[in-house]
C-alpha cells in the first residue's frame, strides 16, 4: 500500500512543477505584451513585474485583465494564446494548491 507521505510528496512535486510552468508561462506573457499591448504592459509594470520592488496592485490589475477575459477583443493570436495558457495554468496551479493543502491537512 502507499504511505500517506508518498501521496503528499507526489502532490507537491505536481504542484512545484506546475507552479513553474505558470511562472515561465507569465515571464512569456510579459515579454510578448511589451510588443503586442504597450500600454497595458505600463500599467502592470511589465519592467519591474518579478522584482522584489514591483507594485502588487499594478500586478493585479493583469490578474484582473486575465480573469475577466479582455483579451479576447485583441488582434494578436500569440498574445490571445499566451494569456489564454496563463490563465489556465493559474487555475491549476491554484487547485493544485488547495487540494495539496487539503491532503496535508487530512493525510
Amino acid at each position: 500500500m502507499i504511505s500517506a507521505d508518498t501521496i503528499l510528496f507526489a502532490l507537491m512535486l505536481v504542484t512545484l512543477v506546475n507552479m513553474a510552468r505558470y511562472l515561465t508561462a507569465l515571464r512569456s506573457l510579459i515579454y510578448v505584451m511589451r510588443e503586442a499591448h504597450p500600454l497595458l504592459y505600463q500599467q502592470v509594470d511589465g519592467g519591474g513585474f518579478f522584482t522584489t520592488h514591483g507594485n502588487v496592485s499594478k500586478q493585479f490589475k493583469l490578474f484582473y485583465y486575465l480573469k475577466s477575459k479582455e483579451y479576447h477583443h485583441h488582434h494578436d493570436e500569440v498574445f490571445t494564446s499566451k494569456c489564454d495558457r496563463v490563465r489556465e495554468l493559474f487555475i491549476l496551479s491554484i487547485a493544485l494548491i488547495g487540494v495539496t493543502l487539503l491532503a496535508a491537512f487530512i493525510l
